[in-house]
């Protein structure tokens, strides 16, 4: 780095200074900031804007596609894609059978945060039955659970089977229902 001579006090100042350490005599004017071409500043917000993937089949059921999957942002909109047809798989879905980060399945959902008449995930809202870490239902599995019969760590129903509570009802249901799931898995 080479110094040069300040025009006020003659003191040696680098030549990288804007004003002298010494007197403060200005010495240069600050380099403009660089300015990036529109193009390059732009390019970033649009992919960030509009990113995923969308496909649906041409086959459809009262309007609704047979399967739908969506994920990621609509590029016009920004706004995140939402999966709607019989079978439908993305962040957001809506559907017959979903499965989806957050979503609704009028027979089945599995997610993160579902509903549904069954609903499995870590937050399951299920009418006939849920199970998951948060599960609600008629019968409900998790580990805090709300419904007619329910297998909780801790839950609150009619039927509570938990590490407080062992009802008797609750007991043969659980037992029955695995009964059923283990003859659907031919054990």
């Amino acid at each position: 780095m080479a110094l040069v001579m300040c025009p006020e006090c003659g003191a040696g100042v680098s030549e990288k200074a804007l004003a002298c350490p010494r007197c403060g005599c200005p010495l240069r004017e600050p380099d403009p900031a660089p300015v990036a071409p529109a193009a390059a500043t732009e390019a970033p917000a649009r992919q960030r804007r509009g990113w995923g993937f969308e496909w649906r089949t041409r086959a459809e059921i009262l309007g609704w596609p047979l399967v739908h999957v969506a994920v990621g942002r609509n590029p016009q909109t920004g706004r995140l894609r939402v999966a709607k047809g019989i079978i439908a798989v993305g962040q957001i879905g809506i559907g017959l059978i979903t499965v989806a980060q957050l979503g609704v399945g009028i027979l089945f959902a599995l997610g993160q945060l579902v509903g549904g008449y069954v609903a499995i995930g870590q937050g399951a809202l299920g009418l006939r039955f849920g199970l998951g870490q948060f599960a609600c239902g008629m019968t409900a599995i998790g580990q805090f659970a709300f419904g007619k019969y329910v297998l909780a760590q801790a839950g609150a129903g009619k039927f509570v089977w938990s590490t407080r509570l062992r009802d008797p009802e609750a007991v043969q249901h659980f037992q029955n229902l695995w009964g059923f799931v283990k003859g659907l898995l031919g054990r």
